[in-house]
This record gives structure tokens, C-alpha cells and sequence, in this order.
């Protein structure tokens, strides 16, 4: 899985680092089971902080991607909370339709922005790479 990391992003950077590998595992590029690379070996790919690493995953791994075991490190691991899942998209969504309506986005224009996102990581069998 190749991580790019945008330094001049006013995003943090383990949020960016976090925000790929979850996009990896929705379009499944990592899956199950998958190891993800050390600390280390992750730093140095990219060039960052050990630190910011260690952020990362400790996030993944509260969040329910990751289990974190020190003989093998961070592995794919879904918590499959279905409900709590709903409850987070609830909470952010709600937020994210509030300032595009103050922007004047259409219901319209939100419901196929989301069918397209969505599609993007679903085929006929499954899910697909995006």
C-alpha cells in the first residue's frame, strides 16, 4: 500500500496517515489479517516521526481497525460494531450536512455525492479497489 502524506496539509499528520489506511481497508487493498508495517519501517518509508506513527495506529486500534500485539505488530482487525458505526457517522454527518447547507448544497447534490462515494467501493460481488 503505497502512503502519501501531504506535509504542507493543514490536516495532522497521523490523521492523514490514518484516514489512507482506512481507506485501504474499505477498498480493500488491506484486508483481514493484513500486517501493517512496523513503526519503523513505516517512519522511514515516509519520512515521518516514530511518534506520529505510534498515534496513527493507537488511533486505528480505538477506533476498531487494528489489533496491536507486540510480537506482531498492528494486523487488520475489523470491529464489526454496526452500531456504533452508525452511531459516529451520525455524529459527523450531522455536522458536514449542516455546513454544506449553510453553503447552499442541494439535498439533491449531497444524495448523489454520497451514491457516488459509495459506489465507488461496492461492484456487483463485493467490494471493489478504488
Amino acid at each position: 500500500m503505497l502512503i502519501e502524506i501531504d506535509f504542507q496539509s493543514e490536516e495532522a499528520i497521523y490523521l492523514q496517515l490514518r484516514n489512507q489506511i482506512i481507506l485501504g481497508i474499505a477498498s480493500s487493498v488491506l484486508r483481514e489479517g493484513d500486517p501493517l508495517p512496523s513503526v519503523r519501517q513505516l517512519a522511514d518509508e515516509i519520512g515521518i516521526n516514530m511518534h506520529t506513527v505510534n498515534k496513527a495506529y493507537g488511533l486505528l486500534r480505538q477506533e476498531g481497525f487494528v489489533n496491536i500485539d507486540r510480537r506482531r505488530g498492528a494486523v487488520v482487525a475489523l470491529d464489526t460494531d454496526k452500531s456504533q458505526a452508525l452511531k459516529e457517522l451520525r455524529e459527523r454527518l450531522q455536522m458536514l450536512l449542516a455546513k454544506s447547507i449553510c453553503k447552499n448544497v442541494s439535498r439533491e447534490e449531497i444524495h448523489n455525492m454520497v451514491d457516488e462515494i459509495y459506489d465507488a467501493y461496492q461492484t456487483e460481488d463485493g467490494w471493489a479497489h478504488v
